[in-house]
């Protein structure tokens, strides 16, 4: 249950972040749906890798390479899903920027409380 809730959670913030974003763009809440989905995939998979990768740069920035990758993330997502676009890469760093607030927020609203049950465990 509390996958289906960050899936939907994560479509929101892609059409919050599609209707503020010139060049980001998500046709209907079954596309952000797909996106979000795809978008899950390519960071569990491709993204960890980079995030392994790019470890030294990322301490060296103090983490905002970190944005970087989001930004690959969202372009490597959008050539695989065809309802889901970023054209180019300031729409990719500002939608990764924003993605990352607007998530945050709808989950802390929602009471996503994944890291208090962590720390229980």
């Amino acid at each position: 249950m509390r996958l289906l809730v960050r899936w939907l959670v994560s479509a929101v913030a892609l059409m919050i972040v599609a209707y503020f974003v010139p060049g980001f763009k998500v046709n209907g809440f079954i596309g952000a749906l797909i996106a979000a989905a795809v978008i899950g995939f390519i960071n569990a998979t491709l993204g960890l890798l980079l995030k392994i990768l790019t470890f030294p740069l990322t301490i060296v920035t103090l983490g905002l390479f970190l944005i970087v990758i989001n930004a690959v993330m969202l372009r490597v997502a959008a050539y695989f899903v065809p309802w889901f676009e970023v054209r180019g890469w300031k729409p990719a760093f500002l939608g990764a920027i924003l993605l990352s607030i607007i998530s945050t927020f709808l989950h802390w609203l929602v009471g996503d409380k994944r890291k208090e049950q962590r720390l229980e465990q």
